[in-house]
């Protein structure tokens, strides 16, 4: 499979963990790839420590088709992004197209709304292993889990691992 432009779409909302978005996109950036935050158009979110994040793109205009994969980071706001269903449109056409689907923390909430997780291996903190195991997946308690496109961490201690395993895996295809 031959992926388009080098681009990430990382999902914000309000509430974001700081670290479990910037962490990610400045790796990211730093390999080359473009990683824009993605939400509703012209909304600024803060994240709970307070780190503002301005939506770089609307996800009513992104293209799954010009994505390499995306990132559901964690927080408390992938209670709030995994009710918008033009988000969990954008995890099903990136997933069904074999492209990285990545998360950490809570962000397996909006994957498991998607419902792309069943039959899948990944891990989360674990604060919300049963929810991750009721949705069908299983759950795994390492740093990072990798199941095919899918990319796992469980909490900001495991970011530097987590970062190499993007930047690795996007590198691969």
């Amino acid at each position: 499979m031959t992926l388009p432009k080098k681009r990430v779409a990382i999902l914000v909302g309000p509430d974001y963990e700081d670290l479990e978005v910037w962490y990610p996109k400045l790796r990211l950036e730093g390999a080359g790839f473009d990683a824009p935050l993605v939400g509703p158009e012209g909304q600024i979110f803060l994240g709970k420590h307070g780190y503002p994040a301005p939506v770089e793109q609307s996800i009513a205009t992104l293209d799954p088709a010009t994505l390499a994969g995306v990132l559901a980071p964690g927080g408390w706001a992938p209670d709030k992004i995994r009710r918008d269903p033009l988000a969990l449109d954008l995890l099903r056409r990136v997933n069904a197209a074999g492209g990285m689907v990545a998360t950490i923390c809570h962000g397996p909430w909006i994957l498991i709304s998607a419902g792309i997780v069943r039959g899948r291996r990944l891990t989360s903190t674990v604060g919300i292993r049963d929810d991750v195991v009721n949705a069908g997946a299983e759950w795994v308690d390492q740093a990072v889990v990798l199941d095919r496109n899918f990319i796992s961490s469980r909490v900001p201690k495991d970011l530097p691992e987590f970062g190499e395993a993007m930047v690795r895996w996007l590198g691969g295809r």
